[in-house]
């Protein structure tokens, strides 16, 4: 959801050099990025671990001799590591008890609150007089990516142009009020492999392994489970090769978004007003109930109210809608 202000800094600033500080797993959103110069990795396991790794980090920023960082993460540590750093023009949101290390503090408005994340990405910069364009997200693969795609899929017998190939995404960080019932996923895609004929993909990170096994367990028609078997690049690449997504708000629902492919996206505790996906062939599923969105990680209620209402019928309709 920061790549349309990427985007935008880069329309600012057409002759800069532009680095990205991100964590390794995150890393490949920007790989291919015509916005980003460089990458710096930021090895919060290993060179840059704890306290000390903190101050490691910023002497080996500060030998780039920055002019400008742009943050545009909340978190303290961003603020205190670039201030460490030297970098003499510091710009980010006064949140978290950092405004004394931010040389330009933009104030977080109410009302930026309830807007989408591009958005509230996006109105950093309109804080400080930058311009700012569209929310539409970019999100390139890499060729190296789509030909890893198109060897394992030969490699497993799956061929896009003569099958349909439907990715679904099952996991979902902070908490299990996020996720649709693992059985539901398994119902729904034997659904779809009877009525098209469809190879199904299960998607997710190193969390997702037990989900992935369990939805490819209750399934009649066995699926190919990639839960936790795939880097970031080639979940990307595999992903654009579907001809369908059916996720939970995730990263990867943001993925499949900015890929721009027919996506179906699950809501349940969270607010689709503020983080659905933003791409133009997207559809959220969800039912407006009282608690609802109410952000907690887990159900108060323990019924998984907001998730119980969503039946197996109501996503596929979604799915022959988006298919006819």
């Amino acid at each position: 959801m920061t790549t349309p202000a990427v985007r935008d800094i880069r329309k600012n600033f057409p002759h800069a050099k532009i680095s990205m500080l991100a964590k390794p797993w995150v890393a490949p959103i920007f790989e291919n990025s015509p916005y980003v110069d460089n990458i710096l990795s930021y090895d919060a396991g290993a060179r840059h671990k704890g306290f000390l790794g903190k101050f490691r980090l910023a002497g080996d920023l500060k030998a780039y001799k920055f002019d400008a960082v742009i943050l545009l993460q909340n978190a303290f540590e961003a603020a205190f590591i670039t201030c460490l750093a030297g970098i003499p023009n510091r710009i980010g949101y006064s949140t978290d008890g950092r405004r004394a290390l931010l040389t330009h503090a933009a104030k977080l408005r109410p009302e930026t609150k309830k807007k989408h994340q591009t958005k509230y990405y996006q109105e950093i910069l309109t804080a400080f007089g930058l311009k700012v364009f569209d929310t539409t997200l970019y999100l390139e693969p890499g060729q190296k990516n789509l030909h890893r795609a198109d060897k394992f899929l030969n490699q497993n017998s799956l061929s896009r142009d003569k099958r349909l190939l439907v990715g679904i995404s099952p996991g979902a960080m902070y908490g299990p009020a996020k996720q649709w019932f693992p059985e539901r996923f398994a119902r729904l895609s034997d659904l779809i492999h009877d009525q098209y004929k469809a190879d199904i993909l299960i998607f997710g990170g190193p969390g997702d392994k037990q989900v992935g096994e369990s939805i490819s367990q209750i399934m009649r028609n066995k699926p190919i489970n990639l839960a936790g078997k795939t880097d970031l690049g080639l979940a990307m690449a595999l992903i654009k090769k579907c001809h369908l997504f059916i996720t939970n708000d995730s990263g990867l629902m943001h993925v499949g978004a900015a890929l721009d492919i027919p996506l179906i996206a699950i809501f349940g505790s969270t607010n689709p007003e503020t983080t659905g996906p933003a791409g133009s062939r997207s559809r959220v599923i969800r039912i407006p109930i009282k608690c609802s969105p109410c952000l907690k990680p887990e159900c108060p209620y323990k019924h998984f109210k907001c998730m119980e209402q969503i039946n197996v019928k109501m996503v596929f309709d979604a799915v022959e809608e988006m298919w006819t």
